[in-house]
């Protein structure tokens, strides 16, 4: 039996202008919530673990390595193949958790522990930090990238990937009480049809700036409607990505290699850069402002994550071809 309740959020540490008392739906099958509790009181303490564990694999740092990568290191083409999938699905992803505003299965039933908060600095009641349900974020991530490099690879390794790590995550994340099982097979689809719909769009419109525009036309409605984190960052990283690349493609022109020491190197200054970059933007902004559920926070964060992608994809590659100096066969 499906059930429906109207929900409250019992975190009051919103700001005025964001009512978030009024804040979420609740709705879900019978089932669901005796399968979650089921789980937690059968895999104890090494499955909790465990599921935390594969859960990462769906996060954005995971992601952000899977991505540089491809692009700074094996194939830029193939990095962008499973960028834009990324982050269109990661866009699309927080609109409709937008539309759906359905609350995370511990909010409204006190036998599902919450074991992995996406926010662990914040409430776990907090729903503007810890967003919304449905669909799972985790589940369309794994399906968007690592369903990507089975579908522009197809090559048997990577179709096992593609296919049985975005199985474990979903499952890991109703196991940690974040998500309904409907959550999951949602995440799944749409992740689904963004790799899909994604390259058959691309290969229909030709110009590819033109199709690049239509995407981020297609995802500025949820400025007016979207009011969880998940979407300004997302579409903050989709912006930056997109006109990195443009910067990529016209003037900077890497060159990718297959030397193991290069590509340490390279991975491992992104990730520096990363964290590095991410630390000294939130420097001139409080806490309690980027916690605020406010319109200025929202836009900070999106611009935030706009610069970092920037930087990452557009403007430190342009290092690559001094570097290149340092070794003998720079291109290898």
């Amino acid at each position: 039996m499906l059930r429906r309740t109207g929900g409250k959020d019992r975190c009051r540490t919103g700001a005025a202008n964001f009512a978030m008392d009024k804040i979420g739906n609740t709705f879900f099958f019978d089932w669901e919530v005796s399968l979650i509790v089921w789980l937690q009181a059968h895999i104890g303490s090494f499955g909790t673990a465990l599921a935390s564990f594969i859960s990462a694999f769906g996060e954005e740092l995971i992601c952000i390595v899977v991505l540089g990568f491809l692009y700074w290191c094996y194939d830029k083409r193939f990095g962008r193949f499973v960028g834009i999938n990324a982050l269109a699905g990661l866009v699309l992803n927080s609109m409709i958790k937008n539309v759906f505003i359905r609350r995370r299965p511990y909010f409204d039933t006190a036998e599902i522990k919450c074991l992995k908060p996406v926010d662990k600095n914040a409430d776990i009641y907090n729903i503007t930090a810890q967003e919304f349900s449905f669909p799972s974020g985790h589940s369309t991530n794994s399906i968007t990238v690592y369903g990507s490099l089975a579908k522009y690879k197809k090559t048997k390794a990577l179709t096992v990937i593609g296919t049985v790590l975005p199985l474990l995550i979903g499952v890991s994340r109703f196991c940690l009480g974040v998500h309904y099982p409907t959550d999951v097979l949602a995440g799944w689809l749409l992740g689904l049809i963004v790799i899909f719909a994604m390259p058959w769009l691309q290969s229909k419109i030709r110009n590819q700036r033109i199709f690049k525009i239509l995407i981020l036309i297609a995802a500025l409605p949820g400025f007016f409607y979207c009011r969880s984190t998940d979407y300004y960052t997302g579409f903050g990283l989709l912006l930056g990505f997109i006109l990195a690349d443009e910067l990529e493609q016209k003037y900077v022109k890497f060159e990718n290699t297959r030397s193991p020491l290069r590509c340490v190197l390279r991975v491992a200054g992104g990730i520096a850069i990363f964290f590095i970059l991410n630390t000294l933007l939130k420097l001139p902004f409080t806490a309690e402002f980027m916690n605020s559920a406010t319109t200025a926070a929202f836009l900070t964060r999106a611009l935030r994550y706009m610069i970092l992608i920037f930087v990452l994809i557009g403007v430190y590659p342009m290092i690559f071809r001094f570097t290149g100096k340092w070794f003998k066969n720079p291109n290898k």
